[in-house]
């Protein structure tokens, strides 16, 4: 699956929304794999999204194999640093954290996993990544030590999407955060999708159906769903 960016990009000119459902290792034990593939099988989701903020598990290899078996979906890796690599998957989003000031995550992290990366099969997507305060502290803005754009300034977050953009980034990922209280504002989608020509991704903080169609309807063209996910495996069903 050397395409993925290709697809993306393609049903974002189409006018294609996609779904994304974010598996945190750390949370997802092997043997409940067995009950939760046929959940994202008849789901809507178009994506697996494989990753963490601090992922302290060391069972990513054999959760991406499980599911590579059992779905045909594109499995991504969403890695909070280079040690959750896996060869495993289709491909990495290859992140950078534009939202933030601190260099580990604005190109350490990025050095490391290079030479792991150049050795791999895995499709690299470069994706810019940016966190909106969310109403609480989530794990990824803890783990990472930056502070995330504030909730109702729109002109910043358009201008480091632009900014992500001009710098080749082929993703914009707009974040709340694992767990977040509040979802990113459906007017800060909206207007960073009308700014920016590369593909949205949207996540964290949405609950329910009808905040998925709500961040489709502002903007999106990917929206990640994962602690819902966790917590109700009948998500898609229920909602």
């Amino acid at each position: 699956m050397q395409n993925i960016y290709n697809e993306i990009l393609q049903s974002k000119i189409q006018g294609k929304k996609l779904l994304a459902i974010l598996l945190d290792p750390d949370k997802v034990a092997l043997d409940s794999l067995e009950n939760i593939i046929p959940k994202i099988n008849q789901s809507p989701a178009t994506h697996i999204f494989i990753g963490g903020s601090l992922v302290l598990t060391n069972t990513i290899d054999a959760i991406i194999r499980e599911l590579k078996e059992k779905t045909k979906l594109p499995i991504v890796l969403f890695p909070g640093n280079p040690s959750q690599i896996s060869i495993e998957a289709h491909g990495i989003l290859f992140l950078t954290l534009l939202s933030g000031r601190n260099p580990d995550f604005l190109i350490e992290h990025q050095v490391k996993a290079a030479p792991i990366l150049k050795k791999s099969n895995l499709e690299i997507i470069s994706t810019g990544y940016i966190l909106i305060e969310s109403g609480n502290q989530t794990a990824v803005a803890s783990v990472s030590k930056t502070i995330p754009l504030p909730r109702h300034n729109t002109e910043i977050a358009v201008a480091t999407s632009l900014a992500g953009e001009f710098l080749g980034n082929k993703l914009i990922y707009l974040e709340a955060g694992s767990g977040a209280e509040l979802p990113v504002p459906l007017d800060t989608i909206s207007l960073v999708s009308k700014n920016i020509k590369i593909p949205l991704i949207v996540g964290g903080g949405i609950k329910n159906i009808q905040g998925i169609k709500d961040a489709y309807t502002a903007g999106a063209d990917l929206v990640v769903i994962g602690t819902a996910f966790e917590n109700d495996p009948d998500f898609f069903t229920n909602s």
